[in-house]
């Protein structure tokens, strides 16, 4: 699987570089001039590591508001920036985590230590057993989550008690059914 990582990676990286341009400048020019922005994440075996991002927010933005919970319509979030989380873009750069091994193609998302709170300890150890994704199962089911939890005047409680067990669960039935197959279907 690893190889498998690495040449798409390559390859993606490659195919991307004249989006990556145009971004990059765009970036530069606009909002606080930052390109990419780097969050410390729970990866393999509890494993820290940064998860590489286009900047979309204000620089200190995980000190401020929600914290690492974004919603909708987030006052943090830069002009540009509300584009390239809308269609993922924003994402794109982690196909460098995947190349340094940090990151797999497909996996449970990393998350910042405190958004694992809701997830049950069992659970959270045999997660833990994974390398991080890309993309995996839980954060296309929940593809819309900054849109869920924009309906709840507090979302923090909504997501520890809701969504993170909801998206755990998802990612321990992958765990237990991961194939190259459904790598392939996610």
């Amino acid at each position: 699987m690893r190889i498998i990582d690495i040449s798409i990676s390559i390859c993606a990286l490659l195919f991307l570089m004249p989006l990556f341009a145009i971004i990059i400048t765009l970036l530069k020019c606009t909002g606080e001039g930052e390109i990419f922005f780097k969050q410390k994440r729970v990866g393999q075996f509890g494993k820290s590591f940064k998860v590489i991002k286009f900047a979309t927010m204000l620089k200190d933005s995980p000190n401020i508001g929600s914290g690492t919970i974004t919603s909708k319509n987030d006052p943090r979030i830069l002009p540009v920036g509300k584009f390239l989380r809308k269609t993922k873009i924003n994402e794109l750069p982690q196909f460098l985590n995947v190349l340094y091994g940090e990151m797999s193609l497909i996996g449970p998302r990393p998350h910042a230590k405190r958004d694992l709170n809701g997830v049950p300890s069992e659970i959270l150890e045999e997660l833990l057993k994974l390398k991080p994704g890309l993309s995996g199962i839980g954060s296309i089911v929940f593809r819309n989550e900054e849109g869920i939890l924009n309906t709840f005047d507090e979302p923090r409680p909504f997501y520890d008690k809701v969504i993170a067990p909801y998206k755990a669960d998802l990612e321990m039935w992958y765990a237990q059914n991961k194939s190259l197959y459904l790598n392939v279907q996610l």
